[in-house]
């Protein structure tokens, strides 16, 4: 499976109404994307303008990212990742050659999953990023559970 043929896998699954892509390959599919739904909004980022600004800095439905990655040193690629997930991109996908540097903990770190995989050197990993579905809901994370409320007129602190 190509990198174009993955990304429209997930364009086709976000459906967004904004994108932001960085790399031929994920320029590729936005387009496609945009010639059948005209309204899309299309973005380029520029990777190497070190931090992101301008139409790059707003929150998009969906960022592209491919090709980017194994040309930039490793911590200024966390720091572009990093960037794209905190200005509240909706979701992120990225495809990295499996030649690279980058190894999966570095994508789970920053909290993506691994979505596809082809193997060998040569070929490249999918990894995706959902803002709805990174923070799960805990049980114990809730207002039920906070200050011990089973210990309140039993100790003196």
């Amino acid at each position: 499976m190509d990198a174009r043929s993955l990304f429209t896998s997930v364009i086709e699954d976000c459906r967004p109404g904004s994108l932001l892509v960085a790399g031929d390959a994920a320029r590729q599919a936005a387009d496609s994307w945009q010639a059948a739904h005209p309204d899309v909004i299309v973005e380029a980022l520029d990777p190497g303008a070190g931090e992101l600004s301008g139409a790059s800095a707003q929150p998009h439905d969906l960022a592209l990212v491919t090709d980017t990655l194994e040309s930039l040193p490793l911590e200024t690629g966390r720091i572009l990742l990093g960037q794209l997930r905190n200005l509240g991109n909706h979701q992120i996908a990225v495809l990295v050659s499996n030649a690279s540097e980058w190894v999966f903990n570095d994508f789970i770190a920053l909290g993506f999953v691994r979505q596809a995989s082809t193997d060998g050197d040569q070929g490249h990993t999918l990894y995706t990023y959902n803002i709805n579905t990174y923070n799960h809901k805990r049980t114990w994370n809730n207002p039920k559970y906070w200050a011990n409320p089973e210990m309140w007129d039993k100790a003196r602190w």
